[in-house]
Formats: C-alpha cells, structure tokens, sequence
C-alpha cells in the first residue's frame, strides 16, 4: 500500500482532494492529512474522516521535527503539498505568517523528503523510485494581466502581493531541488477555485452569506478585476493527473477557461438565489451588491492558458461556471440554511 502524505488537507482545495481520493475506491492507498488547523482548517470538510484509508494529524509544516517524526513512521512515497497561508487580504496586514509558512514549511518538507528518498543528488533511494512531490501554488506568482493575453508555464514570475511572492519563493525552491538534486517534483500553478468546502472570507461564499443574511455585498472597486474561474474538482482531477503522468521537473497550469468580473459574478449569484431563494420583500439581490475602497495592489486580470495539462496529460474541465455555480450555490444554501 502506497503512503500519501497530504499537507493542509482540512483546507478548501486539499479537502476535495482527499474527498475525491477517498471516493475513488482505491484500496491501494493510505492518506495521511496534515493540517495545522488554522482559521482556514476545518476537519468537517472531510467527507469520510472514519476510512479505514484516512489518518489526520494536526501539526505545522513549520515544525521540523515533527515532519522528520512523519516522514520516518510512514515512509511516504507521494507527497501532495496545499498547505499555505493563502488570503491576500491577511498577507497585507500580517505578511510575517505567509514568509514563514509557504517558504519555511515548503523548505522543511523538501529538506525531509530528500533525505528519506535520495542516496545524494540525482541518485534515488530503489525503495522510492516512483516517489513524486507535487507542489500546488497559484496562478498570482505570474503578477496581472492587461486586458489580453494569458499565463503560460514560460510566463515570468512577478508577483504582486506579500502572498503571491511567498508562494513565487516556494515555486522557487522546488524548481531547485529538481535542478540540484534530482528530486521527482512537479508543481502545478491554478486559476481561482471555487465550490464546496471554501472558506466563507472568500469571493463567492460571502456573496452567497451576506445576500441570504440581507447584509450588503462587498465588492472591491468597480468590480471589474477579472479572474479565470475553475471548479474545484476539475483541479483535483488535474493534480491527480499531474501526479501520476506529469513529467519530473515540469510545471503544469490548470484554468477553467472561465474568465468573468467580479462584478458579473456578484450579479450571477444573485440572479440563481432570485429564483431558487427569492428575499421575503420580492426584491433582487443585486440591489445589496455595495463598491468598497479596492485592495492594496489589487491585481486587474489573471488568465490561464491550460493548453499544456490538456495536451499533454487530456485534462480537460468538466464545468463551465455557469454549470459550477449553481451547484456551488446549492451546497452554500444547505450550509447556510440548515
């Protein structure tokens, strides 16, 4: 049985990783979930916590010795690693957490997974050769867009926020120790995730919350920064993909192909809960949508070219937004209402 060791798997994406894992009815596989449990964890998001597959650990990626402690119990093979401060909004007004976290804790599982995997450099250990390390990061390291064109895997890094250069740091030192050391790792840079299981501070779960709580909705600007929208399993399906057939040492960008304002998503929202959860007064919902002072540094436009994942492994999303939103709407009202 193949070990997996998965890092923030109580988060949003990391959860519907492990779920779709889960559900997958691969009896060849043991899961283990490390999660620190911060504000952004929540152990609930995990659909079957008693699989006879499935282990959590609570634990920091920052503490070191807890990581070697890990690392020589279970012998991972697979390491799949989501956990990271990832609010851009926290990452201004407290950026210390985000240097620690994405580059200290990214460090200590690199460092640790080496020493267990390689003889030395470019000589891996027999027991691991099929050992991968996928290092899941975000399509922000790329920096904003202008009205055209797209991210690509050659694009430059240019990060804008403390967040973005945290994780651009930690895309950095896993390309090093492909580079120096031979390590079998593969990183994947996504588009805007969104379905079951986010956390409410982000875009789409507030829209959904304060419009069903009567609360105006805050919009940044004008709202017309632009993101390239993915539903989460649709990630989840490419990791995977990325994990098992992706090429060491290559990284792979995975969009949805779905790029609206976030003014058009506001508007979206409010027109499918006008007709599945219409307000007591009969009005819109779109009459609570309210423009606040923009974010600091608040990149226009992220779009991502997928060409590359989807020639090269057949990825291919599933869900369009339009398709992803109305399920995504229907799991946050079951949340919200119940």
């Amino acid at each position: 049985m193949k070990t997996i060791l998965i890092t923030g798997g109580a988060g949003f994406i990391g959860s519907n990783y492990i779920n779709y894992l889960l559900n997958s009815q691969n009896d060849d596989i043991k899961v283990i979930n490390l999660d620190k449990l911060t504000y952004a964890g929540d152990l609930n998001n995990i659909e079957q916590p008693e699989h006879q597959n499935y282990k959590f650990v609570e634990g920091d990626i920052c503490n070191l010795k807890l990581i070697k402690e890990l690392f020589d119990q279970y012998q991972f093979e697979e390491v799949v690693h989501f956990a990271a401060e990832s609010h851009v909004d926290n990452s201004i007004s407290n950026p210390s957490v985000f240097i620690e976290t994405n580059i200290n804790g990214t460090f200590n599982l690199l460092q640790t997974a080496y020493k267990l995997w390689m003889k030395e450099p470019f000589q891996i250990n027999e027991k691991f050769s099929n050992a991968r390390f996928l290092h899941v990061s975000t399509d922000e390291v790329y920096g904003t867009l202008g009205e055209t064109g797209l991210f690509t895997e050659e694009t430059p890094y240019a990060p804008n926020s403390p967040y973005s250069a945290s994780k651009a740091a930690s895309d950095m030192l896993v390309r090093s120790y492909f580079h120096t050391y031979g390590m079998p790792v593969i990183t994947t840079n996504c588009s805007n995730n969104y379905g079951p299981h986010q956390h409410d501070e982000k875009l789409i779960p507030t829209i959904i919350r304060k419009a069903i709580q009567e609360e105006n909705i805050p919009i940044y600007g004008e709202g017309t920064n632009i993101r390239d929208w993915l539903y989460v399993l649709d990630h989840c399906k490419g990791i995977q993909l990325a994990l098992a057939e992706g090429k060491l040492g290559e990284t792979y960008n995975i969009g949805g192909k779905n790029e609206r304002q976030n003014l058009y998503i506001a508007q979206t929202i409010c027109e499918i809960l006008d007709d599945t959860y219409p307000r007591k007064n009969n009005d819109s919902y779109k009459n609570l949508i309210a423009f606040v002072k923009d974010r600091p540094g608040h990149d226009f436009r992220y779009a991502i070219d997928a060409s590359k994942i989807e020639n090269q492994l057949n990825w291919k999303a599933e869900e369009n937004f339009e398709s992803g939103i109305k399920k995504t709407i229907q799991w946050y009202l079951n949340k919200y209402t119940q």
